[in-house]
């Protein structure tokens, strides 16, 4: 693939599964990645093994629909918002774009999450696991004295040494630049990301969501969508 082809729409917005494939995950379970993740992240999975770890997705690709459940199911208050610490926020504290750019920090937008492409994955290490523990996806789990903080750090390592040795996978949300907060266990194959990452644009993003009647707070987003993609969509 190079940066000349045009990516389809449905690919970019996650409304296709055309361009992926089933990978073995904990406790027998499949997820979804994209085609040409496979190799790469069976050769990291091997590294880690080396090191002990039994490196783990537990979440690929996120179709369209599945983001908008996750969404809708934060700004209604099913299910849990999160504020600058990882700690739960009162969203009837906040005005409307308040609300959007709270969960906007820990869960990214429909259209436009990374998840749709197959390309990035979050993951744990399976062997540090009690039985019956729940994974979270917080920063402390993978820091100080947290449960998969061995595996984060011999990972760590590996990318300060350069994305050769992982593989071509990177993190790219592993700094605070004010969008999107830091999250250690999300990974993205670079040499296929960067290239949707490119091609996804703030029309095609446009066009998809003006058609969802079903997405919560959309007028919000509409109305603030040139900064919602310059602080949690790029990188």
């Amino acid at each position: 693939m190079t940066k000349t082809q045009k990516i389809e729409e449905d690919v970019l917005t996650g409304s296709t599964e055309c361009h992926l494939v089933s990978v073995g995950a904990h406790n027998q379970q499949f997820m979804l990645i994209h085609e040409m993740v496979l190799d790469p992240f069976y050769r990291l999975r091997a590294d880690a093994e080396k090191q002990g770890f039994d490196l783990c997705i537990c979440s690929g690709f996120r179709s369209y629909e599945r983001q908008l459940a996750i969404w809708n199911g934060k700004l209604s208050g099913n299910r849990p918002v999160y504020d600058q610490s990882g700690k739960p926020l009162k969203l009837n504290q906040l005005n409307d774009w308040e609300k959007v750019q709270a969960v906007l920090r820990w869960s990214a937008m429909p259209g436009a999450s990374r998840h749709h492409w197959g390309t990035d994955i979050d993951i744990f290490d399976a062997n540090a696991m009690t039985e019956g523990y729940q994974i979270q996806l917080t920063p402390e789990e993978c820091e100080g004295q947290g449960l998969f903080a061995p595996m984060h750090q011999w990972l760590t390592g590996a990318l300060a040494n350069g994305e050769q040795n992982t593989y071509g996978f990177f993190q790219p949300y592993a700094t605070d630049k004010g969008g999107v907060a830091p999250e250690r266990w999300h990974l993205s194959y670079g040499p296929i990301a960067k290239i949707y990452g490119e091609q996804l644009s703030k029309s095609i993003i446009r066009q998809k969501l003006s058609r969802d009647a079903n997405l919560m707070y959309l007028d919000v987003v509409l109305d603030h969508l040139d900064e919602i993609f310059e602080r949690f969509v790029q990188i």
